[in-house]
């Protein structure tokens, strides 16, 4: 997997947006990189569908007991070995249950190949990964720009992103996605790094 050069984005960047540029310069060196190696393919994809509609701090309970039901470490083989009545006792809701089920029966027959991911394109990664149940595109895009590195990913369905272009163009309006893309095309090829300083102007 290619690590993209954040310092060349930013430079661009920072060229060719002032807007963007001002963002950028309150917030620094792009931390972007600092996901990608702490879950592998599988982790990044269970935890994703953990933290569906739930605060960091529920999730992230929820996630650790799921953890704990697997002490050999996270495999499809092992959580789909977990009963249900354990996974509802960690906190997982039936349609999660069966949205994980899913993911795990799908990797331990090879119908996602999740080791083929890092060669697909942006497209086909989309493709195969929202097979899944509970696996919608934003999700996708999210594997795509912290788990696989991609860095012209735009993910335009996502509120922090219009929330943040709203008030750092500021819109009067919520803009459209096609607003959103003609205001990105400038930002190519790397609108993952602008769409991450984008969620940081958000911390205030």
């Amino acid at each position: 997997m290619t690590v993209p050069d954040y310092k060349a984005a930013r430079r661009a960047l920072m060229r060719r947006d002032p807007v963007l540029a001002a963002i950028i310069k309150r917030h620094g060196a792009c931390g972007l990189g600092a996901v990608r190696d702490r879950f592998d393919h599988l982790a990044m994809l269970v935890r994703a569908i953990v933290f569906q509609q739930l605060s960091t701090k529920a999730a992230t309970t929820i996630h650790n007991r799921l953890i704990e039901c697997m002490p050999d470490g996270l495999t499809a083989a092992a959580l789909l070995a977990i009963p249900d009545d354990r996974l509802r006792a960690a906190g997982i809701s039936r349609q999660k249950a069966a949205y994980l089920r899913d993911l795990c029966e799908r990797v331990r027959t090879g119908a996602l190949p999740l080791d083929a991911l890092d060669s697909m394109s942006d497209d086909e990664v989309i493709a195969a990964l929202t097979q899944v149940k509970g696996i919608g595109r934003w999700t996708a895009e999210m594997f795509l720009i912290f788990k696989l590195q991609r860095p012209d990913v735009f993910p335009v369905g996502d509120l922090g992103i219009v929330n943040a272009i709203q008030k750092a163009y500021r819109l009067r309006k919520k803009p459209t996605p096609d607003r959103m893309r003609r205001l990105a095309e400038s930002w190519r090829p790397y609108r993952s790094v602008a769409s991450w300083y984008l969620w940081r102007s958000l911390d205030t």
